[in-house]
C-alpha cells in the first residue's frame, strides 16, 4: 500500500476515488456478465453449426455412394476464393461476423464427367461454408474471452484492492485528523487555563 498524506485534501481525494470506484464497478460487473452470457451463446451456436456440418457430410457421403463412380468427384474440385465477413460489436468488443463465401471450381470435361458432380460440388460448398462459419464463431469466442479476462481483472482490482484500500486510507486519515482536532482542543484549553492563571497571579501582585 502506497504511503498517503494525512491531510484534508488527501481525505477529499480518497473519498472522490472511492466514489469513482463504486460508480464504475457495477458497469464492469455488468460487462463481465454480458461477456459470459455471449460466450455461452456463441459456443452453443458453434456446436450447432458443426453438428449441421457433420450431418451434411454424412448425408453427402451416403449420396456419393449411391452413384459409386469412383474417382469422378474429388473435394479438390471446390476451393475457397474469398471469405466474406462484416464487423459486429459485443460489449465494446469488435468481432468478425460471417457473411458468406465465394468458391472456385476446377474445370472438368463436361462429356466425361457425370451430371451429379455439379450437385456434389454445391454440397461441398455448403459444407465449407459451415466450416468457415464455425471458425469465425470460434474467433469471436477467442476475442470475447480475451476481453473477459481483462474485465475480470479490473473487477477484482476494484473489489479486492482499490475499494478496500481506499476505505482504509479514509479511515486512517479520518482518525488522524480527529486526533489532531482533539489535540488542538486540549492544547487550547491548556493555553486558556495557563493564561487565566497568569492573569490571576498578575492581579494578585497588583493588589
Amino acid at each position: 500500500m502506497a504511503k498517503i498524506k494525512l491531510t484534508k485534501n488527501e481525505l477529499k481525494t480518497q473519498k472522490e476515488n472511492l466514489k469513482m470506484y463504486r460508480r464504475y464497478l457495477p458497469t464492469l460487473q455488468l460487462k463481465k456478465q454480458q461477456l459470459q452470457m455471449e460466450i455461452r451463446v456463441i459456443d452453443m451456436r458453434e456446436i450447432e453449426v458443426r453438428k449441421r456440418r457433420e450431418q451434411l457430410f454424412e448425408d453427402f457421403s451416403t449420396w456419393i455412394e449411391v452413384f459409386s463412380e469412383k474417382g469422378k468427384f474429388s473435394p479438390d474440385f471446390v476451393k475457397v476464393k474469398e471469405i466474406k465477413t462484416s464487423r459486429g460489436n459485443i460489449a465494446g468488443v469488435s468481432i468478425p461476423v460471417f457473411a458468406g463465401a465465394e468458391f472456385t471450381r476446377s474445370r472438368y470435361d463436361l462429356y466425361e464427367t457425370p451430371l451429379w458432380v455439379d450437385k456434389a460440388s454445391e454440397r461441398m460448398e455448403d459444407m465449407l461454408k459451415l466450416d468457415l462459419e464455425a471458425d469465425i464463431l470460434k474467433e469471436q469466442v477467442r476475442l470475447l474471452h480475451a476481453e473477459l479476462r481483462t474485465t475480470t481483472q479490473r473487477v477484482n482490482l476494484f473489489e479486492k484492492i482499490k475499494i478496500p484500500e481506499t476505505r482504509e486510507n479514509i479511515r486512517k486519515i479520518s482518525v488522524y485528523l480527529g486526533d489532531q482536532q482533539v489535540s488542538a482542543v486540549v492544547r487550547g484549553k491548556i493555553s486558556k487555563s495557563n493564561l487565566e492563571r497568569k492573569q490571576a497571579r498578575e492581579s494578585e501582585v497588583e493588589q
